[in-house]
């Protein structure tokens, strides 16, 4: 009779034990629970400029909906109005500009405060200063003031601020010749220090840089910071000018030969090159990447903000051979504007095919669902280990989950 009462306690332990075990691991992780053809909850979208929550169609990943994506010019890379355009603007609340900064098209440097004017007379030395062996060009120079002007022998205070060399040799010219028959001088600026650009962001060498002669271009300003690190976002490179920000696709100049994006910079320019860290992918779920490891779930940089859903599987491991329900992958999309959820049936290699023409936006998550009978399986595993440390304590209790075999209870 105390065996048969130690038994009963024995089993009463196993259902206790057990019992939470079975409550938490019947769904274990997350995964799609049934397929239908609608969101199981409610998502924000826009409607009428309005947004409201509704539950979204899961649109099927087929050859139609490809035809009907590649027909929108701006779901291809360099589309003016792809979304990776926006979507910097979008999550840091910019107010940017779309588009580049109308303006004149290049005249002559003007000269401005602190620049550096080296003046020669041809025949009258004592006019010129000598540069010599121990003085540069810029530290024999006349320094134009913060006023704008600078004194010249005979000619007195000259305005230069504001003019080209042109304007101010023919000034001086003029001055002169009441002293100096058949004047003949040049004027060149010998040292560039009045206007002033900003260079920052992902750009190997961040700093100030001098706008001179020779016109400074968005590109030309980049490659003198040593061209842009491989985290630079080209698509939403930001000009800040005059109190406006504007943003430039400088992917459009490189590969689409979008030359009004290379603006002429001016003075106290700021230009930022900013991160490519929002233009990421997710992929979840059952892929082999990092299997055994615990380490599955992948967020993946878009290069350029180009990726297609081949490719985030790929880099993310691919669809895992073992745990994976293939037939059920899941592209879940909150980005600007409304939600979308998409499914592709991936039990078939050639549905990969339509995969590779499915363009993926930032932040997408792509979700591979586990195989159903997986669960099952991990239910018993998780089982096993307790009835197995059960057994430790007494041989006489013979727990066989699925058999019929008599628990041997002794009389």
């Amino acid at each position: 009779m105390l065996n048969i009462r130690l038994l009963r306690i024995k089993i009463l332990l196993v259902l206790i034990v057990t019992s939470p075990l079975i409550a938490c691991t019947i769904v274990p992780g997350q995964h799609v629970r049934s397929f239908s053809t609608q969101s199981s909850m409610e998502l924000p979208v826009t409607e009428n400029n309005e947004a409201i929550l509704k539950k979204l169609n899961i649109q099927t990943i087929n050859a139609q909906l490809i035809i009907d994506l590649e027909r929108n010019i701006n779901n291809r890379s360099l589309g003016p109005d792809n979304v990776a355009n926006h979507y910097f603007d979008y999550r840091i609340g910019s107010k940017a500009i779309k588009g580049t900064p109308n303006q004149e098209s290049y005249s002559q440097y003007r000269v401005g405060p602190r620049d550096i004017l080296n003046i020669t007379v041809w025949g009258h030395p004592e006019l010129t200063i000598p540069a010599g062996e121990f003085r540069s060009a810029e530290a024999a120079g006349n320094v134009v003031g913060e006023d704008g002007t600078f004194f010249y022998p005979f000619a007195g205070v000259v305005q230069a601020a504001g003019k080209t060399v042109e304007e101010i040799r023919e000034e001086l010219t003029q001055r002169l010749s009441r002293f100096i028959e058949k004047v003949q001088l040049d004027v060149r600026v010998a040292g560039y220090r009045s206007q002033r650009v900003y260079v920052v962001g992902e750009v190997t060498q961040p700093g100030v840089y001098l706008v001179k002669d020779i016109p400074l271009t968005v590109l030309e300003a980049i490659n003198n910071a040593g061209g842009v690190t491989s985290l630079a976002d080209l698509r939403n490179i930001a000009l800040t000018r005059d109190g406006k920000t504007y943003s430039i696709n400088l992917l459009s100049l490189y590969e689409g030969g979008d030359i009004t994006q290379n603006v002429l910079l001016e003075q106290g320019d700021v230009l930022n090159v900013p991160d490519n860290v929002l233009n990421k992918v997710f992929v979840l779920g059952e892929t082999a990447m990092g299997r055994g490891f615990g380490v599955r779930p992948r967020s993946l940089i878009m290069n350029k903000a180009r990726m297609t859903l081949t490719e985030a599987l790929a880099d993310g491991g691919g669809v895992d051979q073992e745990t994976s329900d293939a037939a059920r992958v899941f592209v879940f999309r909150s980005g600007i504007g409304n939600s979308e959820i998409f499914h592709l049936d991936a039990k078939s290699p050639d549905a990969l095919i339509l995969a590779e023409r499915f363009p993926l936006q930032p932040r997408d998550v792509v979700f591979v669902d586990r195989a159903e009978g997986i669960r099952w399986n991990q239910i018993i595993s998780q089982i096993a280990p307790t009835i197995q440390l059960l057994n430790i304590f007494d041989g006489s209790l013979r727990i066989q989950p699925f058999t019929t075999q008599p628990l041997g209870i002794p009389r």
